[in-house]
């Protein structure tokens, strides 16, 4: 039987109210094995993939996961640290601290791939007796592909309750004020540190261009985001540039590309590229590997000089009271 969400609440007690965290998620270990189960949930989603399964499946199963499971374990060995995954680790971070500076909710941490996973995560909320449930993914800006899918795995294991929370659901916080002051600060930090390049380079996670003909409001929100970031830093249209990046696959995606637009900067002439990512909200393989890596010796080669990269927010004090402030918001009328 399915447990009520209130049960072993005393009569009269107060209400409490749940904020759960979401973030993409991560291998348990940069090991092939490990690395292609996280690849095997993640691809498989249809709202990461679209593609017919009978299409999909086997390539996924026959050729990419065999394929990508060793180099990608290699990117992720190479970002280790001692405590695990950053992705990991810098989440955890984040949701202690969140915690800290918000004693009337219990904060917990879900991953949408990988563990914890949103069903074990929620029944632990469910057994905590907690009437209310707040879901913050941790993605700025609205996707199909990241947000919609946090939603639908809530939906999934809600359904098969018998007594639900109430629920509120975030869907993005690009024009958040709190958070563009967080970004903002996060950029003149690394510029008192190293002095200010030659542009700042505004790189978001890609989608198909296909899902944003389709209707999905990411790459508005991406570009609304980044403006608004431009203007905080008195950015004038030649200081800044927008790009996309992590394609995977054939078909077109978002652009530019952040390998076309770092190639037409160095012909250009820019020597130092300071690079920010705004859609991240923590370090991860995307932004520890493939920009600050991968992506900087590609500048070199093109003729390029430094590519710097200014660090996600991470557990930041302005992330987390931009986060808290968000979630105070959008829980109000709720009686704590």
């Amino acid at each position: 039987m399915t447990q009520d969400f209130r049960d072993g609440a005393a009569a009269g007690s107060t209400p409490r109210t749940a904020l759960l965290l979401v973030n993409l998620g991560t291998p348990d270990a940069p090991t092939p094995a490990a690395v292609r189960r996280f690849l095997g949930e993640f691809l498989h989603d249809h709202r990461v993939v679209d593609t017919s399964r009978w299409l999909w499946c086997p390539i996924l199963h026959g050729v990419i996961l065999p394929l990508r499971g060793r180099p990608v374990a290699h990117s992720y060995a190479s970002i280790w640290g001692p405590d695990g995954s950053p992705l990991r680790v810098q989440s955890e971070k984040l949701t202690a601290a969140l915690q800290a500076q918000l004693p009337e909710f219990t904060v917990r941490l879900a991953m949408r791939y990988g563990a914890p996973s949103i069903a074990s995560v929620l029944r632990e909320l469910q057994a905590q007796a907690h009437e209310r449930l707040l879901v913050l993914p941790l993605y700025p800006q609205y996707s199909a592909t990241t947000s919609a899918s946090v939603h639908d795995a809530v939906f999934a294991e809600l359904a098969t309750w018998r007594r639900l929370p109430e629920l509120r659901l975030i869907n993005d916080y690009h024009r958040n004020s709190d958070w563009l002051d967080a970004l903002e600060a996060g950029v003149e930090s690394h510029w008192d540190l190293h002095g200010r390049g030659d542009k700042l380079l505004m790189s978001f996670h890609g989608i198909p261009q296909r899902y944003a003909d389709a209707g999905d409001p990411y790459p508005q929100q991406c570009i609304i985001g980044a403006r608004l970031l431009a203007e905080r830093l008195r950015l004038g249209d030649g200081a800044w540039s927008l790009c996309f990046q992590s394609r995977f696959g054939r078909e077109p995606w978002l652009a530019p590309a952040i390998e076309q637009e770092l190639a037409k900067l160095a012909a250009q002439g820019v020597k130092t590229v300071d690079v920010v990512c705004p859609g991240f909200a923590v370090d991860c393989l995307e932004t520890l590997e493939e920009i600050a890596v991968r992506d900087a010796e590609l500048f070199r080669r093109a003729g390029g000089g430094a590519l710097r990269y200014v660090p996600a927010l991470n557990a930041s004090p302005g992330h987390v009271s931009a986060l808290a402030n968000l979630a105070r918001r959008h829980a109000q009328g709720w009686p704590h």
